[in-house]
């Protein structure tokens, strides 16, 4: 059985070992960048905002969320329900997508950023840094301090900060793609060949473990009576 035991071993262990080592990679990436300096959190000015609720005149129904925001200083209402996201005003008129020029000052307002060009991103994109958000979106090309371009996501409507993209998101979403096995989308954590590693991978050290000991089950001795 030994002989079974070290040949599983030693093919398995080839066969998982680049996959072993992008883990082991991307796991160090992980422990040594704090996720919030990675999503541009440091970028954020973070302002106390206070709502004057006695101008609302809307009747909400079904909502399943409702929030409150400023938009380049007007309050606005974020009416959110199981088919649709609504952006309302305080009397309830639906507001227009704010203009390009409006989306670099939001970047101004909102952040340290310096922003330099904007442009209206209309197309999903596969793996895209802007996945998962609700388009169109604007784009904001800027600067930080150091003259490092960042990409800052808008939301058209209510002008809120909704990602902001640099160069070590881009290395972070690159190992996670690496760790979860999933290359191309970077985002499906249940898929197959994930599954099937894993369980490869700990056969490999449930035998190498059986080596170390010299577990061999066929030698054991067995128990008399």
């Amino acid at each position: 059985m030994n002989f079974l035991v070290r040949k599983i071993h030693k093919y398995l262990s080839f066969f998982i070992s680049l996959q072993l080592l992008l883990w082991t990679v991307s796991g160090i990436y992980f422990a040594f960048n704090k996720i919030e300096l990675v999503r541009g959190e440091q970028y954020l000015n973070h302002v106390e905002t206070n709502f004057d609720l006695s101008k609302l005149n809307i009747e909400i129904e079904k909502a399943k969320a409702v929030e409150f925001k400023k938009r380049l200083g007007q309050e606005i209402v974020i009416i959110k329900t199981k088919d649709t996201t609504k952006y309302l005003n305080m009397t309830g008129q639906p507001l227009k997508k704010i203009s390009m020029e409006d989306a670099m000052n939001s970047v101004s307002s909102q952040t340290i950023l310096i922003p330099f060009a904007t442009e209206e991103v209309v197309n999903e994109k596969s793996g895209s840094e802007y996945r998962g958000r609700s388009l169109p979106i604007y784009r904001v090309k800027s600067k930080n301090e150091k003259g490092a371009e960042l990409n800052v996501y808008i939301n058209i409507y209510s002008a809120e900060v909704v990602a902001i993209r640099s160069n070590k998101w881009k290395i972070w979403d690159l190992m996670w793609g690496f760790h979860i096995m999933d290359w191309k989308e970077r985002d499906n954590i249940d898929n197959l060949l994930l599954k099937i590693f894993s369980i490869l991978a700990l056969v490999s050290s449930v035998t190498g473990i059986m080596l170390f000991f010299k577990i061999d089950f066929k030698d054991a001795p067995r128990s008399t009576k």
